[in-house]
């Protein structure tokens, strides 16, 4: 009859050592050919510009820091900026209208949205540009009983640059007031319990409670429609805004060099976009502080660090 050798009884040097495990990483071939197709495509594509006739470097060159040029940046920055205030702050009050409890305010609100979400903002651009035709004069006074404090031509005092700002303003406006109102409806009821039952009044509850807290939410689109709005301001172009693309347009009807002179113009898009998308995204970081995954781990390692320092 055989024994069987207990484990004690074998000798250390029997004993056969496991051979080690090799990690094989995942061959992700689809990747590697993915890429090498797009380098490929983007370096035929840069080739092919480089060695384009028709591109004209030197008009590039020589147009892209031209005081022409620089004077319709300006334009374009202006026109940003002015319409991005009358959006934001008309778009905070059409907001609140909308949530208010007044029916009255809540649908002349929606109408607002309604109107000038529904109508192209390039159809809003030619209806300012030509608002001479609609009402050749315009004039202030009292209606219905004759009385006039001042009047002036419709076509002299809404100029282009006018109708552009009232055409983005009045449309940004509609699109703000969306935006907003969700960023109000994001904070929780229970900002506007605990403020009324400290005595705070609906409009000090709306400006120091929950716009604040809002701000996380609205921050992010709005910045996408800062840069949207920059890029719109080319349509008004229909009606001589004398903004970037309506200069290099002036200048390219006389020398005929069309592709530089839109390369130009998409260089100075793309640098001011690209400033906006910096600024958007250290502004999403302000609001956003105690919210992100990131936050939340510094915030643990601060409480570990103090634990271990209090023993």
């Amino acid at each position: 009859m055989s024994s069987i050798a207990s484990p004690a009884s074998v000798a250390p040097g029997n004993l056969k050592r496991p051979r080690p495990i090799k990690a094989v990483p995942v061959r992700h071939w689809g990747r590697w050919i993915s890429a090498a197709i797009l380098l490929f495509a983007a370096f035929a594509l840069g080739w092919s510009l480089a060695h384009n006739p028709h591109v004209h470097f030197a008009t590039i060159g020589a147009y892209l820091f031209k005081p022409l040029t620089l004077r319709g940046v300006v334009v374009t920055l202006e026109m940003t900026a002015i319409a991005m205030v009358i959006g934001i702050v008309g778009g905070t009050i059409v907001a609140v209208m909308r949530l208010s409890d007044n029916p009255i305010l809540r649908v002349v609100a929606w109408i607002y949205v309604w109107l000038f979400r529904g109508v192209p903002l390039l159809v809003q651009i030619i209806f300012w540009g030509f608002l001479g035709a609609l009402y050749p004069t315009i004039f202030v006074g009292l209606p219905f009983v004759g009385v006039v404090f001042g009047r002036g031509n419709t076509s002299a005092l809404i100029g282009s640059f006018t109708a552009a700002i009232l055409a983005l303003g009045l449309n940004e406006v509609a699109y703000a007031a969306e935006l907003v109102r969700s960023g109000i409806i994001s904070v929780d009821e229970g900002q506007h319990e605990a403020a009324y039952s400290m005595g705070m009044s609906r409009g000090l509850t709306m400006r120091r409670v929950v716009l604040p807290q809002a701000m996380r939410v609205i921050i992010p689109p709005m910045g996408n429609e800062t840069i949207t709005m920059l890029k719109m301001t080319s349509l008004v172009s229909v009606i001589s805004g004398n903004d970037l693309l309506t200069t290099v347009q002036k200048v390219y009807e006389q020398n005929f060099q069309v592709i530089p002179l839109l390369i130009v113009a998409s260089l100075w898009y793309l640098a001011l976009t690209t400033v906006l998308t910096i600024g958007q995204h250290y502004l999403e970081k302000r609001f956003g502080r105690g919210f992100g995954h990131a936050d939340f781990v510094r915030a643990e390692r601060k409480a570990s660090k103090r634990e271990a320092r209090n023993g």
